[in-house]
């Protein structure tokens, strides 16, 4: 065999071998599955997403489990070598609502789960049921606002004889020629006060042969600090900035939720504090502090969260209440 066929067929045996270890790899990934959870009905206004679904995926070699977000969606990971096309069982299980088994083949698709509520609507029982009406959001976010206390004024000296030659001895002039002072000077605003538009000015002797190295708030912005370097005789200069005090106020926000069928939803920005619920219930109005746990006698509500932070909330009526 030549060197030439031989080379050709260690090329074909690595690219066998390479072969097998993708298709071993790509089999042995786990397939995640993707869908969301919807309250069945003919309207598709009153589909609503249904948070808190319990879903297990059921195949001969295991199972998975997840449950749905405020959005309806859910993210379930079946074992390892489970492949696409192999049948799966999917059971979804919340509490009001009839139990759905769905048997699938496992593929990349969206899978969409309607699930049927426990009881219909009716007039007769519409009657026993306590009404909820007029319901609107109130939240708080901070508000700073800024008093104007008056100005900062200050005048200071940088001392120095010119024309001296620097000789290699910092700190010297920009080019290193004369001897130089560097002088630093500091502003106070005083307590819980804060510094705008701080200036710098030579007022008196040879300004042109003066530098400003540097000048810096506090990270406070409760000191303004300065750094002026003068390579000449003595010169003088001005210090003024704003003085403001920073006030933090809370101030109460109202909006008004979306309802559709037995749901109400309401989103809320990132900087919203302290939600609650404003709602007449059984004909008396009542406001009902949302708090951490989103506990509301009359609904269980869901919180989802946006990528910029924004809240958004949906909340459905326990059995014995309805919307009017």
């Amino acid at each position: 065999m030549t060197s030439g066929k031989k080379t050709a067929l260690w090329i074909v045996v690595a690219l066998i071998i390479v072969g097998a270890i993708i298709a071993v790899t790509h089999r042995r990934k786990p397939v995640v599955l993707n869908g969301a959870v919807l309250r069945q009905d003919n309207d598709p206004n009153k589909q609503l997403p249904l948070a808190g679904v319990q879903i297990v995926a059921i195949n001969e070699l295991g199972s998975g489990h997840s449950q749905s977000d405020a959005s309806g969606f859910f993210s379930l990971t079946l074992p390892k070598g489970l492949r696409r096309r192999q049948p799966v069982l999917l059971q979804f299980r919340r509490e009001g609502y009839q139990p759905l088994d769905w048997h699938d083949f496992i593929s990349d698709k969206n899978y969409i789960a309607r699930m049927v509520p426990l009881r219909q609507e009716s007039v007769a029982q519409s009657r026993t049921e306590s009404p909820v009406s007029n319901p609107r959001i109130r939240y708080s976010v901070k508000s700073t606002t800024e008093a104007n206390i008056g100005s900062a004024v200050k005048t200071f000296q940088v001392v120095n004889k010119g024309n001296q030659p620097c000789a290699k001895r910092p700190p010297c002039a920009p080019g290193g020629k004369w001897k130089a002072v560097v002088d630093s000077f500091s502003l106070d605003a005083g307590d819980g006060n804060e510094f705008r538009n701080a200036r710098v000015s030579c007022i008196a002797g040879p300004c042109p042969f003066t530098k400003i190295d540097s000048e810096t708030f506090s990270i406070d912005r409760h000191r303004f600090n300065v750094s002026i370097r003068n390579w000449s005789d003595t010169t003088t200069f001005l210090v003024e900035a704003e003085v403001v005090r920073p006030m933090t106020s809370n101030i109460v926000r109202e909006t008004y939720p979306v309802i559709f069928g037995r749901a109400l939803d309401f989103s809320l920005p990132p900087s919203a504090e302290g939600p609650s619920i404003e709602a007449e219930v059984g004909g008396e109005a009542i406001i009902f502090p949302l708090g951490p746990d989103l506990f509301l006698s009359w609904a269980d509500c869901h919180l989802g969260v946006d990528k910029d932070e924004s809240k958004n909330y949906r909340c459905e009526l326990k059995p014995g209440y309805q919307f009017r």
